[in-house]
């Protein structure tokens, strides 16, 4: 989360050499946003803290990561539970707990946008162009909230599949 951002350069073939580094296969990034796919027989939490070790040792900065297997992913594609059309955004917030989620997901949005809890994420779906102006976006963005989430498009989860 948060790489290529505010003044923290994580180029692209770097994070996957790192990535690589610590046992990781078929890596794979997408997009310059810390967006990764790869393979590892370590159980996720202790993958996800190694990871966040190295980045932080390799590139100066405060990392935090999400980790799911291809299943979980697979299964938050299949999950979104909003109607689908071109005028709103499709996104999923990946948190770090189901306890972060269940807040979120009970935060009152008002009528222009819908959010919805599953288990360690957020279905939320906004009209678009005004992504960073609604009250999800916004409470998303407060301070406590900023190492415990990251917010992806689903178009773009979809991809990395």
């Amino acid at each position: 989360r948060g790489v290529n951002v505010a003044g923290i350069k994580v180029p692209s073939a770097d994070l996957k050499r790192v990535l690589s580094d610590l046992g990781l296969t078929d890596v794979r990034t997408y997009v310059a946003s810390g967006n990764v796919t790869g393979e590892s027989g370590e159980k996720a939490a202790a993958l996800q803290t190694k990871v966040e070790a190295a980045l932080s040792t390799e590139f100066s900065y405060d990392a935090h990561v999400q980790v799911f297997s291809h299943d979980e992913l697979a299964s938050i594609v299949t999950g979104y539970p909003f109607e689908t059309d071109d005028d709103h955004h499709r996104y999923v917030v990946f948190c770090d707990s189901t306890q972060t989620a269940k807040e979120l997901g009970d935060a009152d949005v008002g009528e222009q946008e819908k959010v919805a809890a599953a288990g360690r994420v957020i279905y939320w779906r906004c009209p678009k162009g005004s992504t960073l102006d609604t009250p999800f976006s916004k409470l998303t963005s407060a301070k406590r909230y900023k190492s415990a989430t990251t917010t992806r498009n689903l178009n773009t989860v979809e991809k990395m599949l």
